[in-house]
């Protein structure tokens, strides 16, 4: 279910604008959609017809997103295994400090080389009724004040529901503008269409290396734009919205936190509107790849920090429960495959 599909449906049952937006923000608030005031009650300010639609309608809205499964953290972050209305599985994350992290497709085409979801292939898109349901679920379980768009998927390749999805969660879901963070590896819609749209997220761009050619083999499918060219897209929407740009740097042990990288951040970066991000590879047993040591993180920290780099550490959050971007849906898929084969025996 599309956010317009949704609108479009109680408009012809006699909903009038304010009708919708009262019963889109009890959704977004995770509340039952006749939520009434003291004053004003459903009885009293929703027109009959689309009063005995409402049981129906969050039937189906509830169906849209259903916690599969749960796995609180240590660090105060929760990854769900979400099911979608067709069984499909995708992951959000409850964060510290009242964030989420929501999933835009169920798998992904890029292929970067170090990311778990990758590996499945792109399945489908999420609809933008799907992206905002992860919202609702997750504050019937605690406040959300800031959305990333940073699970499963690129927001970029399913970029008409994810705008639509984002549209509502800084109206009528009340978030911040600089609270809702489109995270891409770099794609020219992207840039074409943000700055046009009514709210305006802030930009979150997959960098990982300052060499061309290194990203085309971290990144096989992504956009053959050149991390030089892509810092100065990134700068331009910066200036342009007022919101630093996060640069995603996931750390590789061997790969990029070389010197060389660290000289090519500071030809880069050096006084943009930005702030880079370094985060440590989640690394699994039989992985090629590997974080680097904790003194070698310390050391790049420092090292950019003192010549004007912002840069901050950004641990996946549920390092202690897989918490790397579709490992739980990994696992939960092996699983499923041991379970059938078992039942075949």
């Amino acid at each position: 279910m599309r956010i317009h599909d949704f609108n479009q449906r109680l408009t012809q049952l006699g909903a009038n604008p304010r009708h919708l937006g009262r019963i889109r923000r009890a959704w977004l608030k995770g509340s039952p959609l006749d939520e009434g005031r003291k004053a004003q009650q459903a009885e009293t300010f929703l027109p009959r017809r689309v009063r005995e639609a409402l049981p129906e309608v969050q039937r189906e809205l509830d169906a849209l997103a259903q916690v599969h499964a749960h796995h609180p953290a240590a660090d105060g972050s929760a990854r769900l295994l979400v099911k979608l209305s067709d069984g499909q599985m995708i992951e959000s994350v409850l964060l510290p400090r009242d964030g989420l992290c929501v999933s835009t497709q169920v798998g992904c085409a890029v292929g970067c080389v170090f990311c778990m979801t990758g590996r499945s292939g792109l399945l489908r898109q999420v609809s933008s009724g799907e992206i905002v349901a992860q919202v609702a679920l997750a504050r019937r379980m605690r406040p959300v004040k800031k959305v990333v768009f940073m699970g499963m998927g690129e927001p970029a390749h399913n970029l008409d529901n994810v705008l639509e999805a984002i549209e509502l969660l800084g109206t009528d879901g009340g978030i911040g503008h600089k609270n809702l963070v489109f995270s891409t590896v770099g794609d020219m819609r992207v840039f074409e269409r943000l700055p046009t749209q009514r709210v305006k997220p802030a930009l979150a761009l997959s960098l990982h290396t300052t060499d061309a050619a290194l990203r085309e083999k971290l990144l096989p499918k992504a956009p053959r734009i050149a991390p030089a060219r892509l810092v100065e897209l990134g700068e331009d929407y910066a200036r342009r919205v007022g919101h630093p740009i996060q640069y995603q740097w996931t750390l590789l042990e061997g790969i990029n936190d070389n010197q060389d990288e660290l000289d090519g951040l500071l030809r880069l970066l050096s006084g943009k509107y930005a702030v880079l991000n370094l985060i440590p590879y989640n690394s699994l047993d039989g992985d090629d790849y590997r974080r680097p040591t904790g003194e070698r993180i310390v050391h790049m920290v420092r090292y950019l920090h003192s010549r004007g780099i912002l840069t901050k550490v950004r641990n996946s959050a549920g390092q202690d429960i897989e918490g790397g971007c579709g490992q739980l849906r990994a696992r939960a898929q092996a699983e499923q495959i041991i379970d059938t084969r078992a039942l075949r025996r």
